[in-house]
């Protein structure tokens, strides 16, 4: 209690809770997109739920490596050497994440294209029931694998930050607050703007091949991948505008 008290009463504390919940939070707007365009595909009574799951899935990840903090800070070590280049347990992680995302967001690039290969998902012979709980368990299934890789990324940021291990669980539980809190209205306006849903494909493709180039050893400073996503929207956004104004003058006629 003595030590929270101190902590409470370090103005610097105060200062790196701030910086960190930021960072936490935009952190995790590229797990939040993933989650939903993926929830998206789900019959929609299923879709707010597993959200909630998946979110929740990645809050006890990230308390749970909060918890082996020291064994986190070692995955930065080099264990395997290829062509010279020493790679750790974290550019592994980061290089496998960045694949399944680029995979990922091309094969729903695809069927974005051309839904015709998956317009009877939930139909079949059993009236959809087991195909859609099947569904539901894959798509659980793939929000996991993403929320370990953002989760590793998201606590050795943290540890980079501070020492503090409380001031990294309520960062990290805000930010995940904040993420639940998001969800359903974000998944909700990608699912009911078509154009949006490939900006945020581009963005999971651009996110995926950040990823490879931190496995690799290449930093890429995340401002430059934010600012190119609010660009993105805010151009996409002029596009919605113009087009609500142009379907305005056209119902006027």
């Amino acid at each position: 209690m003595n030590y929270l008290t101190q902590l409470a009463a370090d103005p610097s504390a105060w200062l790196a809770l701030a910086t960190l919940i930021v960072m936490e939070v935009v952190l995790g707007i590229d797990n939040l997109i993933f989650i939903s365009i993926l929830t998206n595909k789900l019959p929609e009574q299923q879709r707010s739920k597993a959200r909630r799951v998946g979110i929740a899935l990645a809050l006890v990840l990230r308390l749970g490596l909060l918890g082996t903090v020291a064994w986190i800070v070692q995955l930065t070590e080099p264990v395997i050497e290829l062509l010279g280049k020493g790679f750790s347990w974290k550019d592994m992680i980061l290089l496998a994440g960045g694949l399944f995302l680029l995979w990922k967001a091309t094969r729903e690039i695809h069927h974005t294209v051309d839904p015709s290969h998956g317009e009877d998902m939930f139909e079949g012979k059993t009236g959809g029931g087991e195909l859609a709980s099947m569904s539901f368990a894959s798509a659980i299934f793939q929000i996991l694998l993403l929320d370990l890789v953002f989760s590793v990324d998201s606590i050795i940021t943290a540890v980079g930050m501070t020492e503090h291990v409380p001031i990294m669980v309520i960062a990290v539980v805000v930010a995940v607050t904040v993420m639940l809190l998001a969800a359903d209205p974000l998944a909700k306006f990608i699912n009911n703007n078509p154009t949006i849903v490939m900006l945020a494909l581009g963005f999971l493709i651009m996110i995926g091949m950040t990823l490879i180039a931190e496995g690799f050893g290449t930093h890429v400073p995340k401002g430059y991948i934010y600012a190119a996503m609010v660009f993105s929207s805010v151009i996409e956004g002029l596009n919605m505008m113009a087009r609500r104004s142009r379907e305005r003058r056209r119902a006027g006629r």
